[in-house]
C-alpha cells in the first residue's frame, strides 16, 4: 500500500516475543488531539475531511488486496507538519482478495463504540460502507466538536439530523471555534454529505470514491 493519506511503515521487527512496528514520525500528532485542543481552522478541517476520505478511497477499491480498515476514528487519523491526515492504525483491519465478493467474514465485533456502523450489532454483512459510516461520524464530531458517544440517550447522528430540520441551522450546528470561518453553503454541502455517510441501511451510503467526488465537487 502506498498513498499519500496512509501511514508510511519504515521498519517492523517479529523476533521472538519481540513485536514492534516503526511508523514515519507526525508532528502534530492525532487528529483527536487536535479536536481537544479545538484549535483547528475551517481550511485544515477540511482538508482532513478530504484526505481521509482519499485514503480510505485508496483503501477499498483502488490498492492491489482491498483493505476494511473496522476502526476509523480521530485517534487513527494523524497529521504531519502541514497537517496533512494519514490514516493509521491498522490494528483492526481485514485484506480481501479483490476478486472475491465484498462481504467480509469476522468472529466478533471490531471498531470503537461511537463510531461503529449498526451492522456490527444487527449481525448484517459486513462490507465496506462501516469504514463510511464510521468516517461519516468523525465528520460530524469535526464539524460539532460533539462526541459520538451517546449524551443523555441522544447520539450525535440523531442529533445533527434534528438540527439540520431547524430554519439557520448551520450556525447553531457548528462547532463554535469555527464559525464565521467558513463559507455556509459549503459547510451545509459538506453535513449533507456526512449524513449520506451515516444513513442506517449500508446500501444507502455512498461508497468513498464517491464521497471523494462529491467533496471535490462542492
Amino acid at each position: 500500500m502506498n498513498h499519500m493519506n496512509l501511514i508510511e511503515t519504515w521498519g517492523y521487527c517479529t523476533e521472538g516475543k519481540h513485536r514492534l512496528v516503526v511508523y514515519e514520525y507526525m508532528e502534530n500528532g492525532s487528529l483527536a488531539s487536535k479536536l481537544r485542543l479545538d484549535k483547528l481552522d475551517w481550511a485544515t478541517r477540511l482538508n482532513i475531511v478530504i484526505g481521509t476520505a482519499k485514503g480510505l478511497a485508496y483503501l477499498h477499491e483502488e490498492c492491489l488486496e482491498w483493505v476494511l480498515h473496522c476502526d476509523v476514528k480521530p485517534h487513527n487519523i494523524l497529521l504531519d507538519g502541514n497537517y496533512n491526515p494519514k490514516v493509521a492504525d491498522f490494528g483492526l483491519s481485514k485484506r480481501w482478495d479483490r476478486g472475491g465478493t465484498e462481504n467480509w467474514n469476522f468472529s466478533m465485533m471490531r471498531g470503537t463504540r461511537g463510531y461503529m456502523a449498526p451492522e456490527w450489532v444487527l449481525n448484517l454483512a459486513i462490507t465496506s460502507k462501516v469504514d463510511v459510516y464510521s468516517y461519516g461520524v468523525v465528520v460530524l464530531e469535526m464539524i460539532t466538536g460533539r462526541s459520538p458517544c451517546r449524551e443523555n440517550g441522544e447520539g450525535l447522528v440523531n442529533w445533527v439530523r434534528e438540527m439540520v430540520k431547524r430554519e439557520g441551522w448551520v450556525e447553531e450546528t457548528v462547532n463554535g471555534s469555527i464559525r464565521g470561518e467558513y463559507d455556509g453553503r459549503v459547510m451545509e454541502k459538506v453535513v449533507e454529505i456526512a449524513l449520506q455517510c451515516v444513513e442506517e441501511d449500508s446500501q444507502a451510503r455512498p461508497t468513498m470514491s464517491q464521497v471523494v467526488d462529491m467533496l471535490l465537487h462542492m
